[in-house]
């Protein structure tokens, strides 16, 4: 299996993305933005198919459709506008828009496919380092604001600092999940981004009790869906996709089992 380049990639790419996804959806769970998340994805399949349409790269589409909603989000949570009406709103226009771009563009079959369930088996080396660039970068950021960012997320009632503070890392924040779902769509495709950056941190949340603990069951039960999904997907044909999805779904269904057979 690994004697062939697109499955040394496609590993590559899936190990990138799990602990990407990993990370951030440790901080995603505890936010309560699931659905934003869910939402995203919707809105990056939009970005993408416009991305497509007027001849840009599809990952370049949904990183700036991503990053655009997820500030608009932020601005309008601030004015005492409920963020999941928000969110509902914005996300049903884009996937209208989505559909739109994909007809003006007579975007193929293949193309749209790979947007909606992503297209890993076919990364290449290009790929490759962007992937690592802005796995850096979302990183890198969220490693600066760690202990700000993880007040916000478990404590924000008892946030001592500045409102115009709060904000900013809000927004940074905001901006951090939006690089992660366009990320993560290089794995599992617009339509199931939700799957690596939710349940790998809400299975993680019934068996740590930290932070860090958190972080590193997530990466763990996200690299371990991965692999797996890719290694199964090789050996039958299937949409690697659907396996993840799979994996990661049963990986949460035995976390609360077992959180309950112990209560």
């Amino acid at each position: 299996m690994f004697e062939y380049s697109f499955m040394q990639n496609a590993f590559v790419a899936g190990t990138i993305v799990s602990i990407v996804a990993g990370v951030i959806g440790t901080f995603v769970v505890a936010r309560n933005y699931a659905f934003l998340t869910h939402s995203l994805s919707e809105i990056g399949f939009a970005g993408a198919a416009f991305g497509l349409w007027i001849g840009w790269p599809a990952l370049l589409g949904m990183m700036v459709a991503t990053v655009a909603s997820s500030v608009a989000i932020g601005v309008l949570e601030s004015t005492y506008t409920k963020r999941d009406n928000v969110t509902s709103a914005i996300s049903a226009l884009a996937i209208g828009l989505g559909i739109l771009f994909l007809a003006l563009g007579h975007t193929s079959s293949s193309a749209a496919t790979g947007i909606l369930f992503g297209s890993v088996l076919g990364i290449s080396h290009h790929d490759l380092y962007l992937l690592l660039v802005l796995a850096a970068v979302v990183l890198v950021t969220l490693l600066f604001n760690y202990r700000t960012l993880r007040q916000l997320s478990f404590d924000e009632q008892g946030m001592f600092m500045q409102t115009q503070r709060q904000q900013g890392v809000r927004y940074v924040f905001l901006v951090m999940i939006a690089l992660s779902v366009s990320i993560s769509s290089q794995l599992v495709g617009s339509l199931l981004i939700f799957v690596l950056v939710t349940l790998p941190a809400a299975s993680a949340k019934y068996y740590a009790t930290t932070t860090v603990q958190l972080m590193g069951m997530a990466i763990i039960f996200a690299l371990f869906g991965t692999w797996v999904g890719l290694s199964v997907a090789y050996l039958t044909e299937l949409p690697t996709s659907f396996f993840i999805a799979i994996i990661e779904v049963l990986i949460y269904l035995g976390s609360v089992w077992q959180f309950k057979r112990k209560a």
